[in-house]
């Protein structure tokens, strides 16, 4: 289960740092990664695109961070 979610917060890092990347410099490949900048967040923050994706980024360290914090063993 803690690979899952390791496994989410990465997803949601990487996708957080590329539609940053996407927002400020266009990328020019739609990949899975820019969803959320190109197709969610202007949809509904629409003068906030570039927070929501650093918001997503930090999100998906917090969860890294958490999920490393909870492993057996881990001090």
């Amino acid at each position: 289960m803690r690979k899952v979610v390791e496994s989410i917060g990465f997803v949601l890092l990487v996708m957080g740092v590329s539609g940053t990347i996407d927002h400020l410099a266009v990328q020019p490949v739609l990949a899975f990664l820019n969803v959320l900048n190109r197709v969610v967040f202007p949809k509904f923050l629409p003068e906030h695109v570039l927070f929501a994706n650093l918001t997503v980024a930090l999100l998906g360290l917090l969860i890294l961070v958490t999920a490393e914090h909870t492993k057996p063993g881990a001090t």
